[in-house]
């Protein structure tokens, strides 16, 4: 009999492409994910796996190098967030069309958070992109979803690790995926060529530049900006993450370091589904050793 994997994955920005790594691994041996939930993150690579799209998502997001992430990057400068977010999720329906939650192949949760009642909003039906979207509004980086007299931002304000929103049946396993774990990181970082770092830090300049007409701190500080949204939100998420994990207790964890990469890395995406096939390897191992 084939062993049913209920698989939660967590948000954490591009360390979440690590989740590719861990279902590829859980699939190798021959486990059937049979339902899944995510934030951020982890709702897309979840509700693209449901969609039976993942090997085009991760094909996509392996193409891209440092120069086609910020290409994608749709600036506002708006009081509400810095960044649209429309850019990306036009792209990616290019090559994978919307989807209604309800016709996905097997059970999906994505989670996002109404930021003016403070509560968790699950995504049970309707449009897969509207659910990922608002679950993947980082605050103060990407502009809020209105939707009616709620306004969404990121799953990971309130649920970060949807561990009790993943439908569970007879006898499966309950797996977790944290991408902000507060664990040692496991890097190898991977050197990029001096025309695309150069274009690259052009692009940096010219963002700097703008970003400083509206930010007090100056240009001389405006990395420092996102540097401190990054570690605040991370630390957020690594403490929201545990105290979820230490309630639910399941039956795998599988803990990828918040210190792996920035939430912004998302031209690492080789080099991340490798740590999470990795990891996912070792504690498979260390699970079934028992």
């Amino acid at each position: 009999m084939v062993q049913k994997i209920a698989l939660v994955l967590s948000g954490g920005g591009a360390r979440g492409i690590a989740h590719i790594g861990v279902i590829e691994e859980l699939e190798r041996r021959g486990f059937e994910i049979s339902s899944v939930s995510g934030t951020s993150m982890g709702s897309i690579v979840a509700g693209f796996y449901a969609a039976g799209k993942l090997d085009v998502y991760k094909n996509w997001i392996c193409s891209l190098d440092k120069l086609k992430v910020f290409n994608l990057i749709d600036f506002t400068f708006s009081k509400s967030g810095l960044v649209k977010g429309d850019k990306v999720f036009n792209e990616l329906k290019k090559i994978i069309p919307d989807i209604l939650i309800e016709d996905l192949k097997i059970p999906y949760c994505a989670v996002a958070t109404d930021i003016l009642s403070n509560q968790e909003i699950r995504f049970t039906k309707g449009s897969l992109y509207s659910a990922i979207r608002a679950s993947s509004a980082i605050p103060t980086i990407f502009t809020p979803i209105k939707d009616g007299d709620r306004l969404l931002v990121d799953g990971g304000i309130t649920t970060n690790v949807p561990v009790n929103c993943v439908k569970r049946s007879k006898g499966d396993i309950l797996v977790v995926v944290d991408v902000s774990a507060n664990v040692p990181s496991y890097k190898k970082d991977n050197p990029s060529s001096k025309k695309e770092l150069s274009v690259y830090e052009q692009k940096i300049q010219v963002f700097k530049n703008q970003l400083s007409k509206i930010m007090p701190i100056g240009s001389s500080h405006s990395l420092g900006y996102f540097d401190l949204i990054s570690k605040t939100f991370d630390t957020m998420l690594s403490s929201h993450s545990k105290l979820l994990i230490d309630i639910y207790s399941p039956d795998i964890l599988i803990n990828i370091s918040k210190d792996t990469c920035s939430i912004y890395d998302f031209y690492k995406a080789n080099q991340l589904i490798e740590i999470g096939r990795n990891i996912a390897n070792q504690q498979l191992d260390i699970y079934f050793k028992k």
